[in-house]
C-alpha cells in the first residue's frame, strides 16, 4: 500500500506543469465523499425517520442498551418517557438506538394462529394414538431385554 502512495506522490512531483497533481487531490476527495460521508449522511437520514415514527408502545433499545417500551414522546422538548417494567425514565429521542417492536405490530401477530389445529376427529385420535403406541413399544422392548 506504502509502494502505491509513494508511486502517486513521485508520479505528481515528477508532473509538476502537469494537471496529474490536480486530477489527484479530485479523485482523492470524491473517493472520501462516497466512502466517508454520503453513507454516513445515509445513516443519520434513516435514524431521522425512526425519530419521527416514535409512538406510544413501540418497544425500543437505547444507546446504554436498556430495553423498554415508549409511554410519551414529546416532540416539543425531543424526549421519550420509557416504561422499564413499572419504572420510568426519560431520555432525550436521539439516545433511542432502535426500534425492536412497532406498536401495531402486536395486533397483527396476536391474530394469525400460531399452529393449525386438527380439522377432524380422526386426525385428534390418530394424534392422541401415537404417543400410546410408543410408549407400548417401548415397554415391549424393556421386557424383552428382562426376560433375556
Amino acid at each position: 500500500m506504502d509502494n502505491i502512495v509513494n508511486s502517486f506522490v513521485t508520479l505528481a512531483a515528477a508532473n509538476t506543469g502537469g494537471y496529474s497533481s490536480i486530477i489527484l487531490i479530485v479523485l482523492m476527495i470524491a473517493l472520501m465523499y462516497f466512502f466517508m460521508i454520503r453513507p454516513q449522511q445515509k445513516q443519520r437520514k434513516q435514524h431521522q425517520e425512526m425519530m419521527n415514527e416514535l409512538h406510544k408502545g413501540d418497544e425500543v433499545v437505547t444507546i446504554g442498551r436498556l430495553h423498554g417500551k415508549i409511554d410519551e414522546v414529546n416532540k416539543d422538548n425531543q424526549t421519550v418517557t420509557l416504561d422499564c417494567e413499572g419504572i420510568y425514565l426519560t431520555f432525550d429521542m436521539v439516545a433511542i438506538a432502535r426500534v425492536l417492536k412497532r406498536a401495531g405490530e402486536e395486533g397483527q401477530q396476536a391474530a394469525q394462529p400460531a399452529a393449525p389445529a386438527p380439522t377432524s376427529a380422526k386426525e385428534e385420535a390418530a394424534a392422541d394414538a401415537k404417543p400410546a403406541d410408543d410408549a407400548t413399544e417401548a415397554k415391549a422392548a424393556d421386557d424383552d431385554q428382562e426376560s433375556k
